[in-house]
């Protein structure tokens, strides 16, 4: 199909995840290029969709992140368009987009997730920040995480040791979302594990260990060279890492996700694997973890991504 084929990556965007976004979107151009594809460029404007139904490319690639690419919307007006594209559908998007959601459908189906809770800011203001804190701190003991409820990249996500780190973590999760989740803290190996449909359904890729050199995978830690360490295939016992992938599946089908996603988990002492979130759009840029995996089974990213635009191509 090389050659023949018209391909439109979308990247940029206004979310806060826009210089991700573009270098996501250069690294899908990149490789698609490679193989001889016909590739452009659009960013996630006023002019885009009347662009789009102009061109009528063959493939839509969205390597958007943040609301933007992830929330479900952009995808939606894909669907209504009949524009094939890449990635999970709105609706599926928009379940694995909301964390509290995305857990509890893990749950439901059988996986393993941290306890939490689900705060909004508008219950925090009404019942008093202290109330609330309390009533959290009483039945949340050994360490929270404290994420907005929708977002990526790990900002406004903290680590809390102590009681006193808890009212500033939340407003920090309140910046980037009216919704903050809650977590207990599981100690243990964090590791993501993506997930590529294929002729026999969604199949796991080698678990990614993460080792961040600071000792949180923050946003610098995700996209900075030198900052974080990792292991891929992840130094996990063979079980540990099947049972790590049979996860990342189970979430990948609990959430009706399509062609590509990537589970971010943690194991722990004991080599259970927990679920924290799903990403329907992961990072593709150099340090991404998806990109990663895909090396580590000897495959190139030209072939992979080519594969996955097939696969859309096919299903349209």
């Amino acid at each position: 199909m090389a050659g023949t084929t018209s391909v439109v990556v979308l990247s940029g965007g206004i979310s806060h995840e826009r210089d991700v976004s573009l270098r996501s979107g250069r690294r899908v151009v990149d490789a698609l290029s490679r193989l001889g594809w016909r590739v452009s460029t659009a960013e996630p404007d006023a002019k885009l969709l009347p662009l789009l139904l102009e061109r009528r490319p063959d493939v839509v690639w969205p390597a958007l992140h943040g609301a933007s690419g992830e929330d479900g919307s952009l995808r939606a007006l894909l669907d209504v368009s009949g524009l094939p594209y890449i990635g999970s559908r709105g609706p599926a998007a928009r379940l694995a987009w909301d964390k509290p959601t995305a857990k509890r459908l893990v749950e439901v189906a059988g996986g393993a997730t941290p306890a939490s809770v689900t705060l909004t800011r508008e219950v925090f203001r009404e019942i008093g920040a202290r109330s609330a804190i309390d009533t959290i701190l009483g039945s949340m003991t050994d360490g929270l995480v404290v994420k907005p409820a929708r977002g990526g990249s790990a900002q406004g996500v903290t680590v809390v040791d102590t009681a006193e780190q808890l009212p500033r973590a939340l407003m920090d999760a309140f910046t980037y979302a009216d919704e903050a989740l809650i977590e207990q803290r599981v100690v243990g190996t964090e590791i993501a594990v993506g997930v590529l449909d294929g002729d026999d359904g969604p199949a796991a890729l080698p678990a990614v260990e993460i080792v961040p050199r600071s000792g949180f995978y923050g946003f610098e830690e995700r996209y900075t060279a030198g900052e974080t360490r990792f292991y891929t295939p992840a130094r996990l016992d063979p079980a540990v890492a099947a049972a790590a992938g049979e996860l990342a599946v189970l979430a990948h089908r609990a959430m009706g996700l399509r062609h590509l996603s990537r589970a971010d988990l943690i194991v722990d002492a004991s080599g259970r694997p927990w679920f924290l979130e799903s990403n329907v759009m992961p990072g593709l840029t150099e340090t991404s973890l998806l990109p990663q995996a895909i090396l580590s089974t000897g495959r190139d990213l030209s072939s992979a991504y080519a594969a996955i635009t097939e696969r859309a191509l096919a299903e349209a």
